[in-house]
């Protein structure tokens, strides 16, 4: 039997609670207009410190938990019931979204700006759950392989990875290469590129190994959490000030920065908000009829 995890709960309302402010604070910065935002006149600069703090790991941390919510789900379903249950929950409402949803927002941010009105059909702000539905399709032989497998040699070694520093640095090696590869330019732009689709894959995947690695892996981080934390705060301190000076930021900064803040968001969540509550419970179901409608 799975017992309910109020902490990974919690951190996909909390998630999607800060793209929305994410997306809200976009209002203030002049290059909202370009990516379908309505702007103020006059933009908030100092806003944008605390910005290109959350840009490199919100988007990140919601693959993480999507690829947890998949193991999750799949201990109760078979992969024919699992796929059906995504298709309904995810697929659905992306394909809604695209015809139903998008289009008015794309047709108040014309009127706004005085463009001629007209009919887009888009994905805009849900291509998430496109990539989140082929990422289910892609990965579900390999995870109920692993379930079939619980106890094989692979699956064993591979829990027992998971519940080591290694893990870590594997994550880290995993979000470096994907950089190296793809060459993202600015890496904070995940929507509808290469690169948001990869990364995604790769959080994914290691999400659903997360909670595979079991209490071994959620004692690691909370056991560091506060070195966790100092590691994000000082990668996030130099940044700025090579921003600030002008220097180049090197390319695998940016995702180990990432993996700090995500890792340290999980350990101080397993820590304190692994309980339920009756504001959870509101949440967590308003939590996506809200992201479905908040642009």
């Amino acid at each position: 039997m799975t017992h309910r995890r109020y902490d990974i709960d919690w951190i996909r309302v909390i998630a999607i609670g800060l793209l929305i402010v994410y997306h809200s604070a976009i209002g203030f910065q002049p290059w909202g207009m370009m990516i379908g935002f309505i702007t103020t006149q006059k933009p908030w600069p100092s806003l944008w410190l605390p910005m290109t703090m959350l840009n490199i790991w919100r988007i990140p941390l919601l693959f993480f938990v999507s690829g947890m919510g998949v193991y999750f789900a799949m201990q109760s379903r078979s992969w024919k019931l699992l796929l059906l249950e995504r298709s309904r929950r995810i697929l659905v409402p992306f394909v809604f979204g695209i015809f139903c949803i998008v289009p008015i927002h794309v047709m108040i941010w014309s009127a706004y700006h005085k463009m001629p009105l007209g009919y887009v059909p888009n994905a805009g702000h849900l291509w998430f759950l496109g990539n989140i539905f082929i990422y289910t399709l892609v990965f579900t032989p390999m995870f109920y392989w692993i379930r079939r497998n619980d106890s094989g040699a692979v699956v064993t070694a591979l829990r027992r990875w998971m519940g080591s520093p290694w893990a870590i640095l594997l994550v880290m090696l995993a979000l470096v290469a994907e950089v190296m590869i793809v060459q993202p330019r600015p890496y904070e732009l995940y929507a509808m590129t290469p690169h948001g689709f990869f990364l995604g894959l790769i959080a994914f995947f290691f999400g659903f190994c997360f909670v595979l690695g079991g209490d071994a892996f959620w004692s690691l981080i909370v056991r560091r959490r506060w070195l966790l934390l100092a590691g994000a705060v000082l990668a996030f301190g130099i940044r700025s000030y090579e921003l600030s000076v002008s220097a180049p930021v090197m390319p695998f900064q940016l995702p180990v920065e990432s993996v700090l803040w995500i890792l340290s968001v999980f350990a101080f969540g397993h820590r304190y908000l692994n309980k339920p509550s009756r504001v959870l419970s509101y949440l967590s179901q308003a939590a996506y009829p809200v992201y479905m409608l908040h642009m």
